[in-house]
């Protein structure tokens, strides 16, 4: 209980202090769809899909689509490589934003147990249509669950944070440095199966160039389908 503590004051406390210097907030909505699982032994997997709905609900303005392939070292590590288009269509006459990454992730669950503290290290190669640049970016995340009641299936409690810097400037508008921070609260229903659902509250704070920084309120919620 004290780690549960600990972990929920400093996903609380995250996007505080940089909040402070914002000039723009929006109210999102998340949705994500993933299947993830063994392909054979140790070869692993995930596929999802995430709309976004942004510019307070009005527009979906982001779509996600990300996979991977992977390899179990052991029972907490595994590694990944994969793929992410992001759909960004602009307003107007201007040409789409869609970007293109390619990515590293490593997996590792830090502490098992029914309360259990995992990491995920992700770094991306990223490009935007009509640009020549590949910006760098290193995310890690930090998540902890822990059941609220008793029982094989228990719902439980989550909280999550995510820290991001890239590492170079780009023709297409990334800086070097902190990117952003992504906190979140909520909770993990259990479904058929290993199937589970995650609803909650996630602050995202993204560092723009000029003091133009952001702060969303995003209502996620994410199915996950284990096979």
């Amino acid at each position: 209980m004290r780690n549960l503590i600990a972990f929920a004051a400093l996903a609380a406390a995250a996007p505080a202090a940089p909040a402070l210097a914002q000039t723009s907030q929006d109210e999102q909505v998340w949705v994500n769809v993933t299947l993830m699982g063994s392909a054979k032994d140790d070869l692993l997997y995930f596929v999802e899909a995430q709309p976004r709905l942004m510019e307070g609900l009005s527009e979906m303005r982001q779509a996600l689509l990300r996979g991977a392939i992977g390899w179990k070292l052991n029972d907490r590590l595994s590694i990944y490589q994969g793929y992410a288009y992001v759909a960004q269509p602009v307003e107007g006459a201007a040409p789409d934003r869609d970007e293109h990454r390619s990515f590293q992730q490593v997996s590792w669950t830090l502490l098992p147990g029914a309360t259990e503290l995992s990491s995920r290290t992700r770094f991306e190669q990223r490009w935007i249509t009509g640009f020549d640049d590949t910006g760098w970016r290193l995310r890690q995340m930090v998540r902890l669950e822990t059941p609220l009641a008793a029982g094989a299936k228990p719902l439980k409690a989550l909280f999550s944070v995510e820290g991001m810097v890239a590492f170079n400037d780009t023709d297409w508008g990334a800086r070097s440095g902190f990117d952003q921070v992504r906190s979140f609260a909520g909770f993990e229903v259990p479904l058929k199966g290993k199937t589970t659902v995650e609803a909650g509250y996630l602050n995202q704070f993204v560092n723009r160039p000029g003091n133009a920084n952001a702060v969303n309120h995003v209502a996620s919620v994410s199915l996950f389908i284990r096979p």
